[in-house]
């Protein structure tokens, strides 16, 4: 049973579009590299070290404006991880194809996992938050899927990134919309006798 909304649950629900943002984004990515599977693996690095750069940016943003959110150690540590990675990926995009795959496979378990622990928090304050479950456990699949087989071809790397980002993204996208639900619920306004 979820306790009552506190003025900054109510104040991240109202923000519900920043969730809809990333999810948004991961969708563009992943069809990018589905529509363009020809992208060289140069590109592709690129493309994804922008978009953990902007995801990092985002959850650094919600840590430091959410100070009440259940367990903001793990949107911080997300934002952090999404930051180095992708300033690791722009910076050093010469790396090996089988460096970055464990990159970014030790980067989604990560992610994952802190993403799973954040949305079991957030059951103390609301329903329904296993659309956030949901793009943990893509997330963790993602990086157990790269952990397995770093070495596989770039299509195959590319092809797996696209399908994970589009699936994610639409997940992101769903809880984002239950937050807007459950803001406009919080935000009527009281009714004056």
């Amino acid at each position: 049973m979820p306790t009552p909304a506190t003025a900054e649950t109510i104040l991240t629900m109202q923000r519900w579009w920043l969730f809809t943002m990333r999810g948004v984004f991961a969708v563009l990515f992943g069809l990018a590299a589905l529509i363009w599977p020809e992208l060289t693996l140069l590109a592709l690095i690129i493309l994804w070290g922008a978009y953990a750069f902007v995801d990092g940016a985002m959850m650094l943003y919600l840590t430091l404006t959410h100070k009440e959110w259940p367990a903001r150690w793990a949107l911080g540590l997300i934002g952090v991880l999404g930051l180095v990675t992708g300033l690791v990926a722009l910076f050093w995009p010469g790396i090996t194809a089988t460096a970055l795959l464990l990159l970014i496979a030790a980067w989604a378990l990560v992610t994952g996992v802190l993403q799973i622990v954040d949305a079991i928090r957030l059951r103390k304050v609301m329903t329904n938050e296993w659309f956030y479950v949901v793009t943990g456990v893509l997330t963790v699949l993602l990086g157990i899927i790269l952990a397995v087989n770093p070495a596989a071809g770039a299509l195959a790397f590319v092809i797996t990134i696209g399908v994970f980002a589009i699936l994610w993204g639409v997940v992101m996208v769903l809880f984002s919309l239950r937050l807007k639900q459950l803001a406009g619920g919080l935000a009527r306004p009281a009714q004056r006798v």
